[in-house]
């Protein structure tokens, strides 16, 4: 016998799936987010949409952070990005602080900074103050 579907006899064979992801030519996984966000309240005009739409936000933010951290990371003379380096990428950029600013990001640490009082009192003698003022005629 063979394997086709003539006569309405056997199951015709499906074709090969393909993602939305892959139709839309995008990295992220566009049914992953389109479920997330089918569990908070958008309307329903939008949830076909929406994935596809903020696909290009989040790709733009991962771009970005990822080469800030980068940065940090060759800086500390490291081949690697660990937690540290995107800690202090996030910290140090003012618009990513801003937008991650409640967010903790795990073994990242904390960003260098000793209060000004701490430091020593900067004791230097400046161009006209050489000697002092008895040893003046």
């Amino acid at each position: 016998m063979s394997s086709s579907t003539k006569g309405g006899r056997g199951k015709p064979k499906a074709a090969k799936s393909v993602s939305r992801s892959s139709k839309a030519g995008l990295q992220f996984p566009v049914g992953r987010i389109a479920r997330f966000l089918k569990l908070g309240s958008t309307p329903n005009e939008l949830e076909l949409a929406l994935p596809f739409i903020s696909q290009p936000f989040s790709s733009t933010l991962q771009l970005r952070v990822l080469e800030l951290a980068g940065n940090a990371a060759r800086d500390n003379k490291k081949n690697r990005i660990v937690p540290r380096h995107i800690q202090l990428a996030v910290r140090n950029d003012e618009e990513l602080s801003k937008l991650l600013g409640t967010v903790t990001i795990a073994n990242g640490g904390v960003l260098p900074n000793i209060h000004q009082n701490l430091l020593p009192k900067k004791t230097g003698k400046g161009k006209g103050e050489i000697g002092s003022a008895s040893q003046e005629f």
